[in-house]
């Protein structure tokens, strides 16, 4: 397994946001994380990705240890973190942003080559390669932000609510992104409120409610289910 998280917990305070979380992601796999708001599903990124200290519990990626870990240095182990609500250096050119991805690179010939490969995947911001981050739309912005976490060249990109505010139209052209980005040999581990493209796009899924994992199975059995469909899918007859 590229990542096993075991009995994961984490307090914010007094309030327990997980509870002895467990779920794994092998390598090469969409895997999505659904739920309701204050499910915990942000929590868990956030733990995996060093952004908060887990009160107990193992993660461990590709053979190592974890947990508790500074943000800095799980990044330069292969973890990219995409967080909910883009954030973007609004002030800094497309490009800066892109250039802010390779910090944990050594080679600058290998962050130029990532660069032209985000421009490949995402046009866009090849012609808006100059422009300031905050000008660009919610899409540009989201397409921007999963292109800075692509130049780290992760072997896991932990994406948080991709489709947050965004049209129809452009909720399916990142998910397409999302595929494409996967079948180049990206592992993605997903959080998504909208559970109908989550579960459409992953090879399995884990539901989260109140921090707990409810339930968990391929993606594709996960939409046949009762339970999903009428708590997720809007499905009122299951």
């Amino acid at each position: 397994m590229l990542l096993t998280v075991d009995h994961l917990s984490v307090f914010y305070g007094a309030v327990q946001a997980l509870r002895e979380v467990s779920f794994t992601v092998a390598k090469g796999e969409i895997v999505s994380l659904i739920g309701a708001n204050g499910a915990g599903k942000s929590t868990t990124l956030r733990a995996l990705s060093g952004v908060v200290r887990p009160s107990s519990g193992s993660i461990v990626h590709d053979g190592k240890s974890i947990a508790g870990l500074p943000s800095h240095r799980i990044a330069r182990m292969g973890i990219a973190h995409v967080p909910e609500g883009r954030g973007v250096f609004s002030n800094m050119s497309v490009r800066e942003n892109l250039e802010m991805g390779g910090y944990t690179r050594s080679s600058r010939k290998e962050v130029e080559e990532s660069i032209e490969r985000v421009y490949v995947l995402f046009p866009r911001l090849a012609e808006r390669a100059a422009q300031l981050a905050g000008t660009l739309s919610g899409g540009e912005q989201q397409m921007l932000a999963i292109g800075r976490g692509l130049v780290q060249r992760p072997e896991l990109l932990l994406l948080d609510e991709p489709s947050m505010g965004l049209s129809p139209l452009l909720v399916s052209e990142i998910f397409r992104m999302i595929a494409e980005i996967n079948k180049a040999g990206t592992t993605i581990l997903l959080v998504e409120q909208n559970a109908s493209m989550a579960l459409a796009v992953a090879d399995r899924a884990y539901v989260l409610e109140t921090g707990e994992i409810a339930l968990e199975g391929k993606a594709s059995d996960l939409q046949e289910d009762p339970k999903v469909r009428a708590a997720y899918l809007g499905d009122d007859t299951g």
